[in-house]
């Protein structure tokens, strides 16, 4: 297991911070058993997820040709036909999945390509699961071509507690389907638009593996 190097400080302040209002609990605060035994597994949790956030499972990635893997672990919120307003411009098939804080938040390509489009924009931190979140928070866009008739556009948006989203990649970068492109940091979503006749194999509610689980086949 390995943890992302974009957590070195989220971490080291977390842990600071423990240490210091341990520290300072049991000098001024201390109290019954029961109430500094409950400190002190409020303390460790807290400091855990933090630390648990950042993690980077050892994973062999699922190589599909003709398929478009899952960009991010999290929970399918939605599949259907929508207007992709920013690039495309036009109907696709849009696949999106939410990333609850207890996700790997670290985000992968879904297919072999090019870059071919990147943008980020500031914004809000509404909660992720709102239909309007994808245009109204912080959000990156990301376009892999594979060719003339297989591009695909992933977003991803920041959510309520998440306040950046980190994104690697430049126009023109020849990249391999299940690499690293970046992560959000603390909880938040990523929607995927398809080609139309794309043959999607994922529903709503289904649970979704980055690198692993195929949402569809060109």
């Amino acid at each position: 297991m390995k943890f992302h190097e974009a957590g070195r400080v989220s971490i080291s302040v977390c842990i600071l911070v423990t240490i210091l209002l341990t520290l300072f609990y049991v000098l001024f605060l201390a109290n019954l058993w029961w109430v500094n035994l409950a400190f002190y597994a409020v303390m460790l949790v807290v400091a855990a997820i933090v630390i648990r956030f950042f993690r980077i499972p050892y994973r062999i990635i699922n190589k599909v040709e003709n398929g478009v893997l899952a960009p991010a672990d999290g929970t399918i919120l939605t599949v259907g036909p929508a207007f992709e307003y920013e690039y495309f411009k036009d109907e696709r098939i849009k696949i999106s999945i939410f990333m609850s804080i207890n996700n790997v938040h670290v985000n992968s390509y879904p297919i072999d390509g090019t870059i071919e489009y990147i943008a980020y924009h500031p914004g809000k931190y509404l909660v992720a699961k709102r239909p309007k979140s994808s245009v109204d928070n912080e959000h990156n866009t990301i376009v892999v071509s594979k060719d003339d008739h297989h591009k695909v556009l992933f977003r991803q948006i920041a959510g309520f507690v998440a306040r950046r989203i980190i994104s690697y990649p430049e126009v023109g970068d020849a990249v391999a389907q299940g690499e690293e492109v970046g992560m959000i940091k603390f909880g938040s979503r990523v929607d995927v638009f398809l080609p139309l006749d794309s043959q999607v194999v994922v529903k709503k509610g289904d649970k979704v593996m980055s690198k692993k689980t195929v949402l569809a086949y060109f």
